[in-house]
């Protein structure tokens, strides 16, 4: 079916969103540098929402008309496909991107560098729809370094600082981490099917039922290591932490629509591969459960409000992996879709404190912005509560469906449920503890004077705040069913009639738990906390310095590295033998010169006198060959190293 806009018209307008102010945008007024980088997310927004119908009836396919790369034996094509899954990343991608842009224009107003920050925020969407739309596997890692790149243009967008540089050279280097494995995944597939559409691996495996595990089990464990290292998961989480370096709204975008879901939505994607290898879903769902539940933890003891919020992110897309190790790929999109209006929402708002704050983000110098930050105190409330899973919130919907499809999974499932379920607990706890620090209580600093943000910040706040509260009342079912297409029919087994009525309500429970502890050690009984830290020093100390992971890769990976790089590589090989090469070299060479340079004097005696040297040299020389030959007559010499003689 025919594309009512061009596919390729949804990613081209950021791109021309980026060249427009990379290029020109330092020499344009303001207000054109604004028109210019609001309008590629709304056009690229715009042109999803007209290919919507056609691709709900029959997924959309275009195709560049000449061969990428063709080789024997091998063609890859510039092709595009809009199918379910695609539709709804996109949407979120776009929508959530396109409000996000808007944000930024009032948080940036004053930044000297405000257009090459539109410029890099285009770059980011235009490799995120590209990765999005690819319809194979190369193509996505096109935009799946792409989202890397730009992610560390962004993270170190403030690069006189150090350590917003240091960010996003952390960001970079791990996500090359990551990536390499999914390099090695890509020619796995290439050397196992001959072809690295999406369409034709999952026929070729439709055409072998029987072929499960093995290389398949290989190159799923590859994928998901490119997985984990784009989404933030357990071992590879480390970067996005640090990723708060830059600007509010920039954390906002990698957090809630675009890189750390890329992961996710590549599992989603290739499900036909992770299907036939039981024991690579077995390992995305250990990894998502596991990881929720140690980002979780770690937001228990944070100070710094974006930090909260990151290792939040970093334990919603645990549930979201988790979900796609059961098979339940709906479950996680889902949850992916909701999360994005409420983690944008939480991030933004965040950002709106932060500017009425003058800057400061230490939650501990916050407290009674309620009344000030009337606006950023009801729509941060509305996320909060949505997180926290409190019915009928948006995230209750898409959490309830992941734990109820963990429970019901067999074997193992019970375990996953009960980490989910302890998680869903510390979730509620480390939220309503922001909130009580953030909003309640009085002011603990003397030299801030909050204020309202500007409109351009306050109604992107209200619109996702609304999309919080409604995002999720399209129903599980529903949007099980829009996504089967796409992701394929993976019905949850269904227990006793009660089962999913006494989860839920459990997992209800557990919110109000977490609540009523916030509420108890952050509004009514505030010296607690430091009570408890005292009593506890050691357990205290090691959230805060969240399990000295960071210590521990630095001792076991990076100071290695770097004494291997400065000794080994360095001084052995660059210093000893290329530069001992080098100076051996140039010292030759300077001793000719400095030998050759009187030969060249200008005065006639003393080439005469170098003449003579060098008859005399000759004719020593021959003497001592026919004397080693034994040559019968004093000039066959000549003949002989001419070959003209024996």
């Amino acid at each position: 079916m025919t594309a009512t806009i061009p596919l390729w018209l949804i990613p081209l307008l950021p791109l021309a969103g980026f060249l427009l102010n990379g290029i020109l945008g330092g020499r344009l007024p303001k207000p054109l540098v604004t028109a210019i980088g609001l309008l590629a997310p709304l056009g690229a927004f715009l042109a999803v929402l007209a290919n919507a119908p056609a691709a709900v009836r029959h997924a959309l396919v275009e195709s560049c008309p000449h061969p990428w790369i063709a080789l024997p034996g091998l063609q890859v094509d510039f092709t595009f496909a809009l199918d379910h899954l695609a539709l709804v990343m996109l949407l979120v991608v776009t929508g959530v991107g396109f409000l996000i842009h808007v944000y930024s224009v009032g948080y940036m107003h004053d930044d000297a560098s405000y257009a090459r920050y539109f410029s890099y925020l285009n770059l980011f969407l235009f490799f995120m729809t590209t990765l999005v739309l690819a319809g194979n596997v190369l193509l996505m890692f096109v935009g799946w370094e792409g989202v890397g790149l730009a992610s560390y243009l962004l993270i170190g967008f403030w690069f006189q600082k150090p350590s917003a540089a240091a960010a996003g050279k952390k960001a970079f280097v791990v996500n090359r981490i990551g990536d390499f494995g999914f390099l090695i995944g890509i020619f796995l597939i290439l050397s196992q099917f001959g072809t690295l559409n999406f369409s034709e691996i999952a026929a070729k495996l439709a055409a072998s039922p029987a072929w499960t595990g093995g290389i398949l089990t290989a190159i799923c464990l590859c994928l998901l290591i490119g997985a984990t290292g784009k989404s933030a998961q357990l071992p590879l989480y480390i970067w996005l932490p640090d990723a708060m370096e830059g600007p509010t709204p920039v954390s906002a975008l990698i957090h809630a629509a675009t890189m750390v879901t890329a992961g996710v939505y590549m599992i989603a994607r290739a499900h036909f591969l992770f299907d036939r290898s039981p024991y690579a879903l077995g390992v995305v769902a250990i990894v998502g459960a596991a990881t929720a539940f140690f980002a979780a933890l770690m937001g228990l003891a944070q100070n710094d409000i974006k930090r909260v919020l990151a290792y939040s992110t970093i334990s919603q897309l645990g549930y979201m992996f988790l979900a796609c190790g059961v098979a339940a790929y709906s479950a996680a999109i889902f949850h992916l879709m909701t999360h994005a209006f409420f983690k944008a929402l939480l991030f933004l708002g965040a950002g709106s404190v932060i500017h009425a704050m003058g800057g400061e983000q230490d939650m501990r110098k916050m407290g009674g912005l309620r009344k000030k930050l009337p606006v950023t105190f009801w729509t941060m409330t509305a996320a909060v509560f949505t997180i926290a899973g409190f019915p009928p919130l948006a995230a209750f919907f898409s959490k309830d469906a992941i734990l109820y499809a963990a429970f019901e999974h067999g074997a193992g499932g019970k375990a996953l449920w009960f980490v989910g379920l302890v998680t869903a607990l510390l979730t509620s706890l480390y939220m309503f503890r922001l909130w009580y620090m953030t909003f309640f209580g009085e002011l603990r600093s003397e030299h801030a004077h909050p204020h309202e943000s500007p409109w351009s910040m306050r109604v992107p706040l209200i619109v996702l705040a609304v999309l919080s509260v409604c995002g999720g009342w399209i129903g599980m079912e529903r949007f099980r069913a829009f996504l089967e297409p796409s992701v394929g029919a993976h019905p949850v087994a269904a227990g006793s009639p009660y089962t999913e009525w006494i989860l839920t309500a459990i997992a209800v429970f557990a919110a109000i738990e977490g609540l009523l502890i916030a509420d108890k050690y952050y509004r009514r009984k505030t010296e607690r906390p430091a009570q408890l830290a005292a009593a506890l020093p050691a357990g205290y100390k090691l959230l805060v310095h969240k399990f000295y992971v960071d210590e521990l890769y630095g001792f076991a990976f990076v100071k290695p590295l770097f004494a291997l790089s400065r000794y080994v590589l360095g001084l052995g090989i660059d210093t000893a033998i290329l530069g001992g090469a080098a100076w051996l070299l140039a010292g030759l060479a300077n001793f000719a010169g400095t030998i050759l340079q009187r030969w060249q004097s200008g005065n006639l005696r003393s080439y005469a006198a170098w003449l003579t040297a060098a008859a005399a040299a000759v004719l020593l020389f021959v003497l001592i060959v026919q004397g080693a030959l034994a040559l019968p007559q004093p000039f066959t010499w000549i003949f002989y190293f001419t070959g003209a003689g024996h």
